[in-house]
């Protein structure tokens, strides 16, 4: 007998993509990385939306580039449309239930789609804390160039406070 694997309900299939792509903005080091639950919402257009912004158009891409290969290689799923490649001012994947926006500061502030949908439960992703950052790093020792500067800096406030006195 074979048997069938159990699907996820479609929220927690929503709940599952979000996590994924917020996941992979984190990765390329997205900022205010947060989802709103929009499935309360009478009209929504989505379950969920995930937004996110960057600073340059180049890291826009990129992390727009790492949500779709992301997403395609843990669950198997791709965009049913994406937008915004061209200027990657806002770029938006459209997944049917759920939207990834992935902005740059300006444009996420202009247009505030957070605010927008305030009534939606909101959710906020941060990156996790990296072993790296455990033990601080050690003090660098001068070396021969810089202990030659420190010297010359001192023999000269000294010669110059011998001169005013």
């Amino acid at each position: 007998m074979i048997r069938k694997e159990k699907q996820p309900s479609a929220a927690a299939a929503a709940k599952q993509l979000c996590s994924a792509i917020a996941k992979a903005m984190l990765d390329k080091k997205a900022q205010n990385v947060v989802s709103l639950d929009l499935s309360a919402i009478d009209g929504a257009i989505a379950t969920c939306f995930v937004l996110c912004n960057a600073d340059s158009t180049t890291q826009v891409e990129a992390i727009a580039d790492n949500v779709e290969e992301h997403v395609r290689k843990v669950l198997g799923e791709k965009p049913v449309r994406r937008e915004g490649f061209e200027n990657a001012i806002w770029i938006i994947f459209d997944y049917v239930d759920v939207m990834a926006h992935i902005f740059q500061t300006e444009a996420r502030s202009f247009y505030r789609l957070d605010s927008l949908w305030a009534d939606a439960k909101q959710q906020r992703y941060a990156d996790e804390p990296q072993a790296a950052q455990k033990s601080p790093a050690p003090a660098k020792t001068k070396t021969k160039k810089t202990k030659k500067a420190a010297a010359k800096k001192e023999s000269t406030a000294v010669k110059i406070k011998k001169s005013k006195t």
